[in-house]
């Protein structure tokens, strides 16, 4: 497993260190136009680098994400992919190694920004005169996301948590509609729009359970409950993984 691992990760190293550099250079940027601008000054620097940081951000974690569902298409897809399926690995190390791999790299990709984050605003507020009204827009971004959530440390972490492991299961979803296509319905006529049918599907079937959760607490989008969304996404995740797994082993195995 561990070698799998390894062998996954070199696969998106090169893209995780483009990542690093952009990272370095943009927030370098905006702590230059920290240290030159003047409390209630222009900021354009300053703004540029950060909206340019929290596009990174998202982009980053998605990317990731879809890089790991791309290799697992082409692994399956080609030759020299298909040559994984020959080697003395079962499909639930193989998928369970590349899943991994992805699953880490958002986590620490996400912990990485939304630390890098919570430091440029500690920074702003330390250099703005008005850190009331900074504040208070900060507190308007989010009441624009949805409007229960309070402008906590706790809830902004949970908040982060609960992106965080939807995504993964999202990105579980899509690897088991992927297989889908690659193996039951490989070289049907339409498989690539099933697939993708089956992928909503998925996606559907994961929030009913989140909803449910909400719905039975009746809580508002607090720590509790967001914290319960996020257990709830990491075990669908683990029961599509384990789903896929069986499929790749009866289906692709030789």
């Amino acid at each position: 497993m561990s070698k799998l691992f390894k062998y996954e990760f070199r696969k998106t190293l090169f893209a995780k260190l483009i990542v690093a550099g952009l990272a370095v250079v943009l927030e370098a940027a905006y702590l230059l136009g920290l240290a030159l601008d003047k409390p209630g000054g222009d900021h354009e620097l300053m703004t540029t680098s950060i909206l340019l940081l929290i596009f990174l951000a998202f982009g980053s974690v998605l990317g990731m994400g879809l890089m790991s569902l791309v290799t697992l298409h082409r692994d399956m897809n080609t030759r020299q992919g298909y040559m994984l399926f020959m080697t003395p690995n079962s499909s639930y190390k193989m998928l369970g190694a590349k899943l991994l791999e992805a699953g880490l790299s958002i986590l620490l990709a996400g912990a990485f920004f939304f630390a890098l984050g919570a430091l440029d605003i500690v920074l702003l507020f330390a250099h703005e005169q008005d850190l009331e009204e900074l504040w208070n827009m900060i507190s308007r971004l989010l009441e624009a996301f949805n409007s229960d959530i309070a402008v906590t440390l706790p809830n902004l972490i949970c908040l982060a948590v609960l992106l965080l492991t939807g995504w993964i299961a999202t990105l579980t979803a899509a690897c088991l509609a992927d297989v889908l296509m690659s193996s039951v319905l490989n070289g049907k006529k339409g498989s690539g729009i099933l697939a993708f049918l089956v992928f909503i599907v998925i996606v559907r079937v994961v929030r009913i359970p989140q909803t449910i959760a909400a719905n039975m607490m009746q809580l508002s989008l607090n720590t509790t409950i967001m914290l319960v969304q996020s257990v709830i996404s990491l075990a669908l995740s683990c029961g599509m993984y384990v789903l896929t797994a069986e499929i790749m082993q009866r289906k692709l195995s030789v």
